[in-house]
């Protein structure tokens, strides 16, 4: 049931697309990754062509495409002197060692984080709230379909500039924990330096805290967002503010299927009230410890390699929300709003089945395109069905890894950074079901009643304030979610993944990639040990639900 979807070997990605993917994410994603890594590998000199993702029954596995031969994967490395020769003569990759070198030599993601701050952030700001401003409940039918149209153009455009963005972003990080490594520097405390690096992180929760500011000065609990607006003039306008840049980003995940924050109000209300400020790090005091374990002669590496890892962070953090999950919001709205007019006219069983529409019928809802409701309600049924198995972690033949030796220098480098990131990110394919350990992030521990979630949308149902989180990943959009919980397992990702970031921005309590996580019984009370890096079951008696 699960075959290779191409030559070599596929690694399955959960970490943003657990299952039951629909059509139009899987496009967007299958189209725009390849494009927009692959011109970031070019632009650095990495020594492979990109990063290509394919969808098996609804699951994302992805491939390392090879700079040349991608389609005739080798079974065993060549021998080194061949590898040797082939890595410094053929034109591919005699180009990609000089870009490499040029990189290490110019550091051009600086310039790109630069770019990010003066000009890709404001103009994707503006355009969202543009396409925010129009209210496709009120829209004719061709006016609402144009609508629809001009956020898929603008997703596809997005999601190539998103993971081209991502390849400049991963890049210094990487090089600082590739260095860090090499200088016998604990990765993990090396990523704390990085702390406070990231304000569009911690943004939401300080508008969350000024609300509560408000809250607790009033004589009221609120129990709705009305309830929070009747507090004062202040208060109904900064949580409209809030809502504004906020309400209709992705909260629960990244698909279209995922909820919208202004979808949860309970949520947000449970946010406003549970506000916590985020922690305050003095991470320049972290990072002098950690230069004094660095060989004095390469300490000035360490402070240019720190410094280009911290420009890049808050990109890395606010890039998924602008560019992915606010616009994607909107298409859910669109798409729920023709879904409506559908259903109201007889055409669909249900609104939510207009989500399972592919691209080119989602350009013709309401011509001869566009499925009947019969097609789009098995369509339904069987994604939710397929969502429920439980995918092999990898595909096709094993490829064997780079041989660093019979690489050039910079070749080398680059390669060894790839391999850096990947892991760190939780993206390296290893996993062990039974595992209740993994990366701790913070450094107190914290007892509290498990909510083991299948799913983001289910987390929001169970969770209450103090709980502790267990879901296998976390999305950035999922800030609203995490500001309530006392601490935060998941079972998929790495130190650099956005539960991590977020864990130590909000001085969060987290275990981070304990893949057996999700078999600790829901309702149970666990310890989360970050200094260990451990979760434990303390009483397993689990509640009913």
């Amino acid at each position: 049931m699960f075959a290779p979807p191409g030559p070599g070997e596929w690694s399955l990605d959960r970490s943003h697309y657990p299952g039951g993917t629909t059509p139009i994410s899987q496009w967007l994603i299958g189209e725009s990754m390849a494009a927009g890594l692959g011109r970031a590998f070019a632009e650095l000199g990495v020594p492979a062509d990109h990063i290509e993702a394919r969808f098996v029954n609804g699951f994302m596995y992805t491939r390392l495409r090879p700079l040349i031969m991608g389609d005739r994967p080798a079974k065993k490395a060549p021998p080194t002197p061949i590898l040797r020769l082939v890595a410094r003569v053929h034109p591919a990759f005699r180009a990609r060692a000089k870009q490499a070198e040029k990189t290490f030599r110019d550091r051009p993601s600086n310039e790109v984080a630069s770019r990010w701050e003066r000009e890709i952030r404001p103009r994707l700001r503006a355009t969202n709230l543009d396409l925010q401003r129009v209210a496709p409940d009120g829209l004719p039918d061709d006016a609402l379909q144009a609508h629809v149209d001009a956020l898929l153009d603008r997703l596809r455009e997005n999601y190539e500039l998103h993971f081209w963005l991502h390849g400049h972003d991963i890049g210094p990080l990487a090089k600082y924990l590739h260095a860090c490594i090499g200088w016998g520097v604990d990765p993990v405390e090396a990523i704390k330096a990085l702390s406070g690096a990231s304000p569009s992180t911690a943004a939401p929760m300080t508008t969350l805290c000024e609300l509560k500011t408000l809250v607790d000065g009033s004589a009221r609990l609120p129990e709705s967002l009305d309830d929070v607006r009747a507090i004062s003039d202040e208060a109904a306008a900064l949580l409209d503010r809030y809502l504004d840049e906020r309400g209709n980003i992705l909260a629960t995940g990244y698909d279209i299927t995922s909820f919208r924050l202004i979808e949860l109000p309970d949520l947000v209300v449970d946010s406003i009230r549970s506000a916590v400020p985020p922690a305050v790090v003095d991470h320049a005091a972290l990072a002098a410890e950690l230069r004094e374990q660095v060989p004095a002669a390469e300490r000035s590496d360490f402070d240019e390699f720190l410094g280009d890892a911290r420009a890049v962070m808050d990109m890395r953090d606010d890039n998924g929300p602008l560019t992915v999950e606010w616009p994607t919001g909107l298409l859910r709205r669109a798409l729920l709003a023709a879904g409506a007019r559908l259903t109201d006219r007889g055409q669909l069983a249900r609104a939510d089945h207009a989500l399972e529409l592919t691209p080119d019928e989602a350009r013709s809802l309401f011509g001869p395109a566009r499925p009947g409701a019969g097609d789009l309600e098995r369509r339904a049924e069987r994604r939710a069905r397929l969502a429920t198995l439980t995918p092999p972690d990898t595909l096709g033949d094993p490829e064997p890894a780079p041989l660093l030796d019979a690489l050039p220098p910079a070749l080398a480098r680059i390669v060894g950074m790839v391999q850096v990131s990947l892991k760190y990110m939780g993206m390296d394919g290893q996993s062990r079901y039974d595992r209740l350990d993994g990366v701790g992030v913070g450094r107190d521990g914290y007892t509290g009643r498990a909510r083991v979630a299948a799913s983001a949308d289910d987390a929001i149902d169970k969770l209450e304030p103090g709980d502790v989180l267990i879901v296998r990943v976390t999305s950035p959009a999922f800030n609203a979610v995490l500001a309530i919980a006392g601490a935060v397992v998941t079972a998929n990702g790495g130190l650099l993944s956005h539960a991590a970031v977020i864990a130590r921005e909000l001085g969060i309590p987290a275990v981070i990639g304990a893949t057996g996580a999700l078999t600790i019984p829901d309702g149970s009370t666990v310890h989360v040990d970050p200094s260990a890096g451990t979760v434990r079951v303390v009483d397993p008696a689990a509640e009913s639900v």
